[in-house]
C-alpha cells in the first residue's frame, strides 16, 4: 500500500486508519505520530466510524477526550495499538521512551492483538542504539542504586530534567536517559537492566511490533516482522 502527501505524519495517520475496523478498540500511543493518528481517528469517528480508545498517557487521554473519542480501560479487548517509536531496527525491534510514556505503552501493546508503529524514515537504524539514547524508568526511591548499577553497565545514566526539577512520569517515576552506542545484543542488555532493583521498564521493545509503517519521501510503505537469525 502506498500514499502520497506533503505531511509525513498525516500520511502515516491516514494509512494507519486502514487497520481500524468498525467497532474496534484501539490503543492510542503517545508522541507526534500517535497524536496525528488520534486526530485522524477522531475525524473518522465524526464521519460515523465506531471506535473507542485506550490511552497510553495522560496527554493522549486529554487529546482523545477533547476530540470526542470515548476511552475505556484494559478491561476491554484491544484490537490493535497504533504508536510511534524512536528507533526501529531491521527486525522491527524498537527503542521507545523519548516521550516518557514507555511503561503504559508497553502495557497497552501487550494487551493488544497487534501493534502498529508509525515512523518517518530517519527512525530506521541498522542497529538499535544509533541515536545514542536509551530511556529507563525507575522508582524514585531506587534512583541512587539504579544510577550506580547502570553506570556499572557503562551506560552513563543522566536524570531527565523538567523546568522545576526532575521530570516525573505519569506513573510518578523518573527517567534515566542512558548514553548508548550501537547495541550488539539488545536482549542481553534488556535483561541486565531489568535485573536492577528499582527499574520499572526500559525503552527496549523487542518483538512487540507486528507492522511498522514508514513515511519515506512522499510515500508510505509497510514493514512486516521477520524472525531474527
Amino acid at each position: 500500500m502506498a500514499a502520497t502527501t506533503d505531511d509525513p505524519l498525516v500520511a502515516l495517520a491516514s494509512h494507519a486508519l486502514g487497520f481500524v475496523r468498525d467497532g474496534a478498540v484501539v490503543g492510542l500511543g503517545s508522541g507526534r505520530a500517535a497524536r496525528a493518528f488520534v486526530q485522524a481517528l477522531a475525524a473518522r469517528i465524526r464521519e460515523g466510524l465506531r471506535a473507542r480508545g485506550v490511552a497510553t498517557s495522560d496527554e493522549t487521554a486529554h487529546l482523545a477526550r477533547e476530540l470526542g473519542i470515548d476511552l475505556v480501560g484494559l478491561e476491554a479487548d484491544i484490537d490493535l495499538t497504533v504508536d510511534g517509536a524512536d528507533e526501529v531496527d531491521p527486525y522491527l525491534n524498537l527503542i521507545k521512551g523519548y516521550g516518557a510514556a514507555l511503561v503504559r505503552e508497553r502495557i497497552v501493546a501487550a494487551a493488544s492483538r497487534r501493534q502498529v508503529i508509525l515512523v518517518t524514515a530517519e527512525k530506521l537504524v541498522d542497529t538499535l542504539g544509533r541515536r545514542g539514547r536509551l530511556p529507563v524508568e525507575v522508582l524514585p526511591f531506587a534512583l541512587p542504586l539504579c544510577r550506580r548499577r547502570l553506570g556499572d553497565l557503562e551506560l552513563k545514566p543522566a536524570l531527565r530534567a523538567a523546568e522545576d526539577g526532575p521530570f516525573v512520569t505519569d506513573n510518578f517515576n523518573v527517567i534515566l536517559d542512558c548514553a548508548v552506542g550501537p547495541i550488539d545484543d539488545p536482549a542481553r542488555l534488556e535483561r541486565a537492566i531489568r535485573a536492577i532493583p528499582g527499574v520499572i521498564d526500559t525503552g527496549l521493545f523487542l518483538g512487540t511490533a507486528d507492522t511498522v509503517v514508514v513515511a519515506d519521501g512522499g510515500s508510505v510503505r509497510e514493514l512486516v516482522r521477520r524472525r531474527s537469525p
